[in-house]
């Protein structure tokens, strides 16, 4: 494990520059879960994500030379933007290899910070082998997303900031992509308090890390599809690997939906914004994936915020849905005019408000004379739905729900 001495001083290297974020209770998920639940806000940090921790420990250890030649990283986002401030802040030239596919925002916030972004691969492990050759061609120093102890133990203060304001935690609950994350926390917990159990959750979609835990063997993924692209490793590092098998108590997967429920639960319930892997503690917690006992302490880390706005926007409406509050269905009418109108005051009657429609007169599979209309509603839940449908129903309109 990474020794409590060396996260230490990574705590005293990078206190001046990162943010102490806010570790705070969560009244209305310790309600609903029976526990006394506290939320590690690192979505609140420095380019909003925690990998500014170790990014910053790692290059302030650089030598002059090292720092005079430049780094070189690979990242799907948030790793990126470490590297990029913490090497202005030292004068140093940051080159970042990023998927192709990686967020715009991440992109567009990592050249702002003054780095120079190379779109490489389908994934992270694609930007990293090319990061990997072009910093040996150029003589750069690679700064790791996980595989390097000054990462993991700047990582690590995590947890030190956790226990300094809640001592008596009984779980921590961490997001694990490549590991370093999980690696640091766990690293300091255990050594701090060996009762302590430290919850890894991974994606369904990038299963790498969690399969090698279980099994006890190195496994790696042939592909990974996650919306949780902060956590979207293929291959299972074996340095970390050996890190989680001595300090974690276990792992759990976790899938999109589950995923896109925690990012809206702590949008509506908490106003807290995070990214698919910033939600996966949230989503393990929601979904019963560890048992704890009735009042525990459980920390979560929510290891960042940087969600692309669109995947945000997607999230919401399809939440809206599965909530039952919001309602799309077809409708065919008689096209003559009043049909509409009529079918609006049914609607208006039911108490479902219109917020979209759409009319379709020419569609092939109409018969001759009707219309579809494909109508957007916001509703009040299950029950209200269901009212909606009956009043259709007894209006003689025949629908269809989405």
């Amino acid at each position: 494990m990474i020794t409590l001495n060396k996260i230490i001083q990574a705590k005293r290297t990078i206190s001046d520059f990162v943010t102490k974020t806010p570790f705070g209770y969560a009244p209305k998920l310790s309600r609903i879960t029976g526990a006394e639940v506290f939320l590690k806000k690192e979505n609140l940090q420095l380019t909003g994500a925690y990998k500014v921790r170790g990014a910053f420990n790692k290059i302030a250890h650089l030598s002059d030379e090292q720092k005079k030649s430049g780094v070189i990283a690979a990242s799907a986002g948030n790793h990126a933007q470490g590297v990029a401030i913490s090497a202005r802040h030292f004068g140093v030239k940051a080159t970042i290899v990023m998927p192709e596919a990686a967020p715009l925002l991440k992109i567009s916030a990592t050249k702002a910070l003054g780095a120079e972004v190379i779109l490489r691969g389908d994934n992270f492990d694609e930007a990293y082998a090319f990061a990997q050759n072009y910093a040996a061609e150029n003589q750069m120093t690679f700064v790791h997303p996980f595989d390097d102890e000054f990462v993991q133990a700047g990582q690590g203060t995590i947890a030190l900031e956790m226990l300094d304001e809640v001592a008596d935690l009984d779980y921590i609950v961490v997001p694990v992509g490549g590991g370093g994350l999980a690696s640091g926390v766990a690293s300091c917990a255990k050594q701090i308090n060996p009762n302590l159990k430290v919850i890894g959750v991974s994606a369904k979609g990038a299963p790498a890390m969690f399969e090698s835990f279980k099994s006890g063997e190195l496994h790696n993924s042939k592909s990974v599809r996650t919306i949780a692209d902060g956590i979207a490793v293929r291959d299972t590092s074996s340095v970390t690997f050996s890190h989680l098998k001595e300090c974690l108590d276990d792992m759990v997967l976790v899938d999109d939906e589950e995923v896109a429920s925690g990012i809206l639960y702590l949008l509506e319930n908490q106003k807290i914004v995070v990214e698919g892997a910033g939600a996966v503690g949230i989503a393990a917690l929601l979904e019963g994936k560890f048992a704890y006992e009735k009042g525990a302490k459980i920390g979560i880390v929510l290891s960042g915020g940087n969600i692309d706005m669109q995947m945000l926007n997607v999230i919401i409406e399809k939440g809206l849905i599965k909530s039952y509050r919001k309602m799309i269905i077809d409708v065919t009418l008689i096209d003559k005019p009043g049909s509409l109108m009529k079918l609006s005051q049914t609607l208006a009657d039911a108490g479902a408000n219109i917020v979209k429609i759409d009319y379709d007169r020419f569609s092939t599979k109409l018969n001759y004379g009707d219309a579809m209309i494909k109508i957007t509603l916001e509703t009040k839940g299950r029950e209200h739905q269901e009212e909606v449908a009956r009043t259709l129903r007894s209006g003689g309109y025949e629908f269809s729900v989405e």
